[in-house]
C-alpha cells in the first residue's frame, strides 16, 4: 500500500466521509424520484393531467 505517512488516518477518513455523502445523495436522490413518481401517478389516477400534456407546437 501506498505509504501516506503521519496523516493516513485523516486522508482515509475523509475519503469514506466523502464516499458516505455521495452515498447518501444518491439514496436521497433515489428515494425522492420514487416518491415524485408515486405522487405523479396518483394525481393522474384522481384525473389530473399536466398543462404541457396537452399543448400545441
Amino acid at each position: 500500500m501506498i505509504d501516506l505517512g503521519p496523516h493516513a488516518i485523516f486522508i482515509v477518513s475523509a475519503y469514506l466521509g466523502v464516499a458516505a455523502a455521495i452515498a447518501g445523495l444518491i439514496a436521497y436522490t433515489l428515494g425522492d424520484a420514487r416518491r415524485t413518481a408515486r405522487r405523479l401517478a396518483a394525481l393522474e389516477a384522481q384525473g389530473i393531467r399536466r398543462r404541457s400534456a396537452g399543448a400545441k407546437s
